[in-house]
């Protein structure tokens, strides 16, 4: 998502840059400087992955609208000189993204008609959604939220205030999602007291947090996070987001243990992207990767159909044949539910 500038922002820490960790080692390190070092110029992503000027180029003019940022230990995971690796296919602004597509739209799934106040979203029955920032770990270009206004959110635990008062008004809400943006690019302190009140709702039952920061930048999975987590009374629920089983390794696939390790269900939501992931071999090799970790591989959701992603679709008919073939492939539990969010719904559209 866009950066935008808010007091609950990140800021840097002053720990030493990480070392690679050794086995069984907790990563303690300073994933705020991870964020502010991130890959922001098209031209230096080409240049750190061997790619012709040509790439460069176009990048440069399909970021006017919805700016490149990519951390680096990301991009470390991409092939060089490969413009199709799906990692950077995910990041990588392409002229196509400035097309003007009919049927996709700005806010494809519905956010603005289920703002009820500023930043709280209300679409489903007994949950309701805390846009809590515009600041992301990376900015995927298929985003169904690119065009998201954030500098209308709330920005500070006050002006979050009128959300809650309105969550606490409302015994049928049992869950509250952090959403975003990403919550997790958000320090621990403001975190956890944000957490805080909500718990003070005697209404609600748990706390769900969506996020890509774990897979972005591993170190985000630290020893504060853990302990807010999981010291609410609050039951807590994790939903990350990786595309591709190549996501998962390393540090990010260490991190997603710690998650599982310290008893917080971790789920995986995925999108069915046009040449990252549309194939069965690519969409089983995430579910296998998920489950050795212990994470549940959740979603794979229908593209959202915003504006600027039209060239990732995957028709329908061939995500479904997709599907029928990784039944046959991986047990039950392994296989995600093929879903699309459309407005209004009163829940994701099962697709089969």
């Amino acid at each position: 998502m866009p950066a935008v500038k808010t007091h609950l922002e990140p800021t840097a820490g002053n720990s030493p840059r990480r070392h690679a960790p050794r086995d069984g080692e907790f990563i303690a390190a300073d994933w705020h400087t991870d964020l502010r070092t991130a890959i922001r110029d098209p031209r230096e992503l080409c240049r750190v992955l061997n790619l012709s000027p040509e790439w460069a180029e176009q990048a440069v003019a399909a970021t006017a609208d919805f700016p490149l940022f990519v951390p680096r230990d990301f991009a470390a995971r991409m092939r060089p000189g490969d413009p199709n690796d799906p990692l950077l296919r995910q990041v990588l602004p392409l002229a196509e993204e400035s097309h003007t597509i009919t049927n996709f739209s700005l806010d494809p799934v519905g956010d603005q008609a289920a703002e009820l106040t500023p930043g709280l979203l209300r679409k489903y029955q007994g949950r309701a959604l805390l846009v809590t920032t515009g600041v992301c770990a990376v900015h995927c270009r298929y985003c169904f939220r690119r065009h998201f206004p954030y500098g209308e959110a709330p920005h500070s635990l006050e002006q979050w205030q009128p959300a809650l008062q309105m969550i606490a008004a409302d015994d049928t809400i049992s869950e509250v999602i952090l959403s975003g943006g990403d919550p997790l690019a958000l320090r621990d302190e403001l975190l956890a007291e944000l957490a805080a009140r909500i718990a003070a709702i005697a209404h609600v039952r748990r706390l769900r947090v969506h996020t890509r920061l774990p897979v972005m930048i591993p170190q985000r999975v630290n020893e504060a996070l853990l302990a807010w987590l999981t010291d609410s009374r609050l039951a807590p629920v994790m939903v990350i987001h990786a595309n591709h089983a190549n996501e998962l390794t390393g540090e990010a696939a260490a991190a997603v243990r710690r998650l599982v390790q310290a008893g917080i269900p971790t789920l995986n939501q995925a999108v069915l992207l046009r040449g990252v992931n549309d194939s069965v071999a690519a969409l089983a090799e995430l579910s296998e990767r998920l489950l050795d970790l212990g994470a549940v591989p959740y979603y794979l959701h229908q593209l959202d159909r915003v504006q600027g992603a039209a060239h990732f679709e995957v028709p329908i008919a061939e995500g479904l044949a997709i599907m029928e073939q990784l039944r046959a492939r991986l047990p039950g539990y392994a296989v995600p539910r093929y879903v699309q969010e459309t407005a209004g719904a009163a829940f994701k559209v099962p697709l089969g």
